[in-house]
């Protein structure tokens, strides 16, 4: 049977909806620090699937002092030693936050257990202890939310093509993505089981289709706005104050200043 094929969102279309999506985003946001509500979104999926991009629009206009995002290197000898969740656990958001996770916890799902960087019994253990760290999570009152982008193999592979082309994303390509490359169904066995063991009730996964990511972006991020019961909180009244008047103030002169050369004149 032929895969369903989707028109792509018009740029135009895309453009209205993502604003007024982000607008409802501030507003989020502003219901969570006044409500000190505790949100986490996970962005999942393979390399090149559209999280980056969606976690960019998504936290383009949101305050970085409530909504930030946190992407972690590999961790460090000493936390290797840790308990595995514990480097995720000092990233969660305290009252009034919001904290985008630009991979997670669930890196031992996927590509430390296809590449060999952690043990069997690491693995099978980080599946049983998973839910139950969610569970005392979403019992804690935290709004835990998963997204999992899905991409094909052919269009990761035409991403991937012009990754390589373009200066400006050259640095987005690892050659652990080009492994990934060659270890597609392995991958693909990692996400499935993965799925088996942490769709859980109380912090369900949702899949978000992303071979259009016009489309991907906006589905990502109404499901999570229809997720939250957020309301719209009045902003404080504020007026803008008139200028006193001078009291004699004179600016130094300019030669006294080292200013930035007018590159721009030169356009």
């Amino acid at each position: 049977m032929a895969e369903k094929r989707t028109a792509k969102v018009p740029l135009a279309a895309y453009e209205l909806e993502l604003l007024r999506l982000q607008t409802e985003l501030v507003k989020l946001q502003e219901w969570v620090r006044s409500e000190g509500a505790r949100v986490v979104v996970i962005f999942e999926g393979r390399d090149a699937a559209g999280k980056g991009g969606t976690i960019k629009r998504a936290a383009e206009h949101l305050n970085p002092r409530v909504a930030r995002t946190v992407a972690l290197p590999k961790p460090t000898e000493r936390e290797r030693t840790q308990w595995y969740f514990q480097r995720y656990v000092e990233h969660l958001p305290a009252a009034g936050e919001i904290v985008l996770f630009d991979r997670s916890w669930y890196n031992r799902a996927g590509v430390e257990h296809v590449m060999g960087f952690c043990t069997k019994e690491e693995y099978q253990l980080f599946l049983r202890q998973c839910p139950i760290f969610e569970r005392m999570l979403t019992e804690e009152g935290i709004l835990l939310r998963k997204y999992w982008f899905s991409v094909s193999d052919a269009e990761q592979q035409k991403r991937f093509r012009r990754r390589l082309k373009d200066p400006t994303k050259r640095w987005k390509l690892s050659p652990m993505d080009l492994e990934s490359i060659t270890r597609w169904e392995a991958y693909s066995r990692a996400k499935d089981e993965m799925l088996v063991h942490t769709d859980i009730s109380e912090a369900p996964w949702f899949v978000v289709e992303s071979d259009d990511k016009r489309r991907a972006r906006l589905n990502m991020i109404a499901h999570l706005l229809g997720s939250v019961p957020y309301h719209d909180v009045p902003p404080p009244v504020l007026e803008l104050p008139s200028r006193p008047p001078s009291t004699g103030y004179v600016r130094p002169p300019r030669d006294l200043q080292t200013f930035v050369p007018d590159h721009a004149a030169g356009l």
